[in-house]
């Protein structure tokens, strides 16, 4: 098939997906989207990297063929749109990508051009690992106890976009209609939101943690949430994400009351224990109790709160790697933005991309890879060589640029 915007690799073949499984070549071609201001710098950084750990590991039977494909600033340069419709189906069709930050545009055009992405391609799942990398500098004392996974739905609740702003004639007849039709109240002059959350939604979204936690045998997959006061609707979330566990994971979940009432507070082996917690409780238990929980499941809203607040426990979101997945379509990220000040200045860190990738690796079956970089990367903090943001957090480091730094990670592999 050719596309207008993109050429791709002829040495590369397809990842392909049968019922949900991945059939992944040794030479699968990945998409990726370089991202706007800071995003070539880190890119082209962390691609090297990426690309010195599978040579490393697999010895030349393996190797990515990169595919460019674009959206944001770079994308309306060369065709005159921030994102392509094209770019949607060579998502659709290559079923793997990675992207830098992107820009949304100011003024018009589409709220957000990382929400579009997810909500064009269906990538319901925003996945957020947060641990700790030895010799980051953290403000806990023991940032090592900090592995955790959250699961974020991502493309309802507040990512729906339903808001109607106050003093507009949709406002009106929206407040109007509440007040004498549902009978609620509250003040006039009010800005309104719906913020939908469906079983079908949570119910899918609960499906991929649970069977996310018993691929790595975790412990524990816990639903954050806010039913005690939003009862219909994050309590719905908890009902939802419980029934879930007890219909189609009966053998391989036990609840928390399970699991004091019938096993002393002992889970059987191969068993994960499903939980709730109410989500202001949550981010009290992450500084305090952190190795209780392994994977997060939590609504929209809280899960972008709570993944921040813990990628500041262990480092901060510079260095936090995303995923946003769908059924079959994967596209990962750097969670952080564009940074136009540093563009171009071979300055910032890579982490949250190159992590990032880490995690696209797994993805995709090559763990010995991913193993190789998280390796190499401790290796090299432990050298205390880091860009300027850890660097001004080390007593003794050596500051070095986005560029070097990626050559002193090769180096220690």
């Amino acid at each position: 098939m050719t596309y207008q915007t993109t050429t791709v690799p002829a040495a590369g073949a397809r990842i392909t997906a049968t019922a949900g499984v991945l059939n992944v070549p040794d030479n699968p071609i990945v998409a990726f989207i370089e991202g706007d201001g800071i995003g070539r710098d880190i890119m082209n950084a962390s691609k090297r990297v990426w690309d010195a750990a599978v040579e490393k590991t697999y010895g030349g039977t393996k190797r990515i063929a990169w595919m460019e494909i674009y959206a944001g600033e770079k994308a309306n340069e060369r065709f005159g749109a921030y994102m392509p419709g094209e770019t949607f189906q060579l998502m659709r069709d290559f079923l793997i990508g990675i992207k830098g930050p992107l820009t949304t545009p100011v003024g018009g055009g589409f709220r957000s051009l990382n929400v579009t992405l997810r909500q064009e391609l269906d990538l319901y799942a925003c996945v957020r690992p947060v641990r700790w990398y030895r010799g980051v500098p953290s403000p806990l004392k023991d940032p090592g106890s900090v592995n955790i996974t959250v699961f974020r739905e991502a493309v309802e609740d507040v990512y729906s976009g339903i808001e109607f702003e106050a003093g507009t004639p949709e406002n009106a007849r929206l407040a109007k209609f509440l007040r004498e039709e549902m009978g609620v109240d509250f003040f006039e002059g009010s800005g309104l939101g719906v913020k939908p959350i469906s079983a079908f939604a949570t119910k899918r979204l609960m499906r991929k943690a649970i069977r996310y936690a018993l691929d790595r045998k975790l412990k524990f997959v816990s639903i954050m949430h806010k039913g005690n006061i939003m009862k219909f609707t994050e309590g719905a979330f908890r009902q939802w994400c419980y029934e879930v566990a007890a219909e189609e994971f009966a053998g391989q979940t036990i609840t928390e009351d399970e699991l004091w009432d019938r096993h002393g507070g002992k889970a059987p082996e191969g068993k994960v224990v499903v939980k709730d917690r109410i989500a202001d409780i949550t981010f009290q238990h992450m500084l305090l109790r952190p190795t209780e929980f392994d994977v997060v499941v939590a609504p929209n809203l809280n899960g972008d709160y709570l993944s921040d607040a813990l990628a500041a426990e262990v480092g901060g979101v510079g260095i936090a790697p995303g995923a946003n997945i769908g059924d079959a379509v994967a596209l990962f990220e750097a969670t952080h933005g564009t940074a136009p000040k540093y563009t171009d200045q071979n300055k910032v860190n890579p982490g949250s991309l190159l992590f990032s990738g880490v995690m696209m690796l797994e993805h995709i079956g090559w763990w010995d890879a991913a193993k190789r970089i998280e390796d190499a990367y401790e290796k090299t903090l432990d050298q205390k060589i880091v860009t300027y943001d850890f660097a001004r957090q080390m007593e003794g480091a050596t500051e070095v640029g986005t560029r070097e730094f990626a050559d002193a990670v090769i180096k220690n592999m």
